[in-house]
């Protein structure tokens, strides 16, 4: 049996971790991840958490999308498309808006959706060999469902850089954009992340899910983004994977080699 694509498990205290588990792909996501992230959050909305702490095996927290599993479902009916950008735009919104405080713990590599996801947490701690890119649009591709969180997080000025580049930068440079709250030693990492975790179980469970809902309805994205907003996004989003520049941008990640970008070729 293929190890599960997604771990969770519960401590005495209430603490919850889930943890991303493809590190033989740097935990890329692709359906079955999905899935597995919303199956943990449903099996854990019985168990009444404190605090949900993400991780990701291996080497690097979260390396976006599966780019293999983008191209095998790309030329697929636009339904079937539509249903792939609308699992992924779920499995990140329901972090987003998850009634406890979630942590994520992050090193290596953590690009595209990647961003996203610790967008949505509401502590990031980054080990010091951590890297970031909202690397989408270098496959022809858009962040769509992700840039309301984004957006909350490091605000539309970086968001208008950052993911127009598509370049990566380190946890420094996250922390100052906002993106992560602090950056540590990789060795201390999960140190750090026990301490915040103590911080928030010592205090009020109601009192942290009120605090979060307001806080989210007072913002740009998460909760202010209504659900026709979203369908919208979704459809951009899966829309997009389905065009001829996002054929040419995969088959360059295929090819190793730069897409072709107004040469005729996208």
């Amino acid at each position: 049996m293929p190890a599960s694509p997604v771990l969770w498990s519960l401590d005495e205290r209430g603490v919850a971790t889930v943890t991303l588990n493809r590190p033989e792909v740097n935990n890329a996501y692709d359906g079955a991840l999905i899935q597995g992230v919303l199956a943990a959050i449903d099996d854990l909305s019985t168990k009444r958490p404190r605090v949900v702490v993400l991780k990701g095996n291996g080497k690097h927290f979260q390396a976006g999308a599966d780019l293999k599993w983008i191209n095998g479902v790309r030329p697929q009916s636009s339904d079937e498309n539509e249903a792939a950008s609308r699992a992924t735009f779920e499995a990140v919104q329901r972090l987003n808006t998850l009634p406890v405080p979630t942590v994520a713990l992050v090193q290596g590599g953590c690009f595209g959706g990647g961003t996203g996801v610790i967008a949505a947490c509401d502590v990031v701690i980054a080990a010091d060999n951590a890297l970031f890119s909202i690397t989408e649009v270098r496959w022809g591709l858009t962040a769509a469902i992700i840039i309301p969180q984004l957006c909350d997080a490091i605000g539309v000025r970086q968001v208008r850089r950052y993911a127009l580049t598509g370049e990566r930068f380190g946890a420094e440079d996250a922390r100052r954009i906002g993106l992560v709250h602090e950056v540590v030693p990789l060795a201390d990492l999960d140190g750090a992340g026990a301490k915040v975790v103590e911080q928030l179980l010592a205090n009020a469970p109601d009192a942290l899910a009120e605090t979060k809902r307001l806080a989210m309805e007072s913002s740009f994205g998460g909760m202010a983004v209504d659900d026709a907003a979203y369908a919208r996004l979704v459809k951009l989003h899966s829309a997009k994977r389905q065009t001829a520049e996002a054929a040419e941008g995969l088959a360059s990640f295929a090819e190793k080699r730069a897409g072709s970008w107004g040469r005729g070729k996208a």
